[in-house]
């Protein structure tokens, strides 16, 4: 096999080019040990089997959630709307009570779910892999439930913008 090197990476620049796929934004929430909640802003939210059902995301290893969301039982997937970007910027924010005035209710292993969001995915880990930096994330769907009615919020090129469906 040939040598092969690579120029020098630019990490920014990669960055940047990533932020040229537009993608869906969710909040990944749940309860870890000792009953506190946790939640988390993910863009890297995709599908990965229909039977069984399942689903991914990837965390930074650095998050301060991550322990917690390794510990729980099980997490919900909220699928933001169009409207809800303060849910995402508040739950990728680090530190501080994300949760002051945050109503919710509770799903599968008391994970909190967000009201009014576009859809919801309540699962249990089935599998975590190395992803680099990431821990790459993979749970299995329990139940679900979607909303018909809006539209979802997108992040595209550093910013949210909203997706104009045709009638």
């Amino acid at each position: 096999m040939p040598d092969i090197s690579f120029p020098p990476f630019d990490s920014a620049s990669f960055r940047r080019a990533l932020g040229h796929y537009a993608t869906g934004v969710a909040v990944i929430t749940g309860l870890g040990d000792k009953d506190e909640r946790f939640g988390l802003t993910v863009s890297s939210f995709n599908s990965v089997s229909l039977d069984p059902p399942l689903v991914l995301f990837s965390i930074d290893r650095a998050a301060r959630s991550l322990p917690l969301l390794l510990a729980a039982e099980g997490y919900a997937v909220n699928i933001l709307c169009r409207n809800q970007d303060h849910l995402s910027n508040r739950f990728a924010r680090y530190g501080g009570d994300k949760w002051t005035a945050v109503e919710h209710t509770h799903g599968h292993a008391q994970a909190p779910l967000l009201p009014d969001t576009l859809a919801h995915f309540e699962c249990v880990h089935y599998a975590h892999y190395d992803g680099g930096d990431h821990v790459i994330c993979v749970g299995r769907v329990l139940t679900f439930s979607w909303n018909e009615a809006e539209r979802p919020l997108i992040f595209f090129r550093g910013a949210y913008r909203d997706l104009h469906l045709e009638a």
